[in-house]
């Protein structure tokens, strides 16, 4: 069983950072890939960025150059650098781990961005 928990998220204002973390549960978090994904209020779940066990990483067109993922194998954590932060990144940030076509999800982490 996996279970993933975020923390950092919070009120920012433009042009500010934040850093996500995303703690996982069980053994298979290194041969798992990682990501983030966004939920806007009226709006579907997004693809923000993943990183595959092997480190490979993929953006969102929106992100790029703006935030970073990474992950800690020996912590069991991924984490989310999000610097130059825009109104238009508010939304709940969720944390995925996939593992053989099998998603598992966060409860989700509030990020605001406003002055």
């Amino acid at each position: 069983q996996v279970q993933l928990v975020e923390s950092g998220g919070g009120l920012v204002q433009p042009g500010g950072s934040l850093r996500l973390s995303c703690a996982a549960s069980g053994s298979i978090f290194s041969i798992s890939t990682m990501g983030w994904y966004r939920q806007a209020p009226g709006k579907q779940r997004e693809l923000v960025a993943l990183i595959t066990s092997g480190a490979w990483t993929d953006y969102a067109d929106s992100v790029k150059g703006r935030f970073t993922i990474s992950r800690d194998n020996a912590k069991n954590t991924q984490y989310l650098q999000m610097n130059s932060l825009k109104p238009e990144d508010t939304a709940v940030y969720y944390c995925n781990l996939r593992w053989r076509n099998t998603n598992y999800w966060g409860q989700g982490t509030q990020v605001i961005v406003s002055s």
